[in-house]
């Protein structure tokens, strides 16, 4: 299996598990285990507004990455502290979940797309991130994208099960 199927097959069940869980109501109160590196505690809110936000982010910045064309890892991305991604989180967080989920499903058939145009040179390029350093493609879309919306949707369903 290419690294492009496999990215598509959880694609596709993390988008399930999403659905599931734009439909169900998080538990009044119910907040996310602590980040690791801030130890910052989100409601259901923040998290479906950061994904909202941030899945057209990184697929902008995978795009810039792939269309530099060199050979030298590509500087690109951004760190939890970015005022834009923070404004959006809190500018978002009340909006209906419904509406978020709207956004968040175009998202992922976008990026299912921009998986499928993905040409096998497309996948040998290498970012340069802030904190993190050089990645290769396979780990940008990993950390930022696909692996990404799974951990939101594992604290999601955390939410669900809160005082059960």
């Amino acid at each position: 299996m290419s690294e492009r199927e496999a990215f598509a097959g959880r694609l596709d069940a993390v988008e399930t598990r999403l659905a599931g869980l734009a439909v169900a109501d998080a538990r009044a109160g119910a907040l996310t285990e602590p980040d690791p590196g801030s130890g910052e505690r989100w409601e259901a809110g923040q998290v479906w507004a950061h994904m909202a936000e941030f899945v057209p982010y990184w697929m902008n910045q995978v795009r810039r990455v792939i269309d530099a064309r060199d050979a030298e890892p590509v500087a690109f991305g951004r760190t939890k502290h970015d005022a834009e991604r923070n404004a959006a989180i809190a500018r978002d967080r009340s909006q209906p979940v419904g509406v978020l989920w709207n956004g968040v499903r175009a998202d992922i058939d976008a990026l299912r797309r921009s998986l499928d145009q993905m040409d096998a040179s497309s996948w040998t390029r290498r970012g340069l991130h802030p904190t993190i350093g050089v990645m290769s493609m396979a780990r940008i879309i990993d950390e930022f994208l696909v692996g990404h919306l799974e951990q939101h949707a594992a604290q999601l369903e955390s939410l669900q099960h809160f005082g059960q």
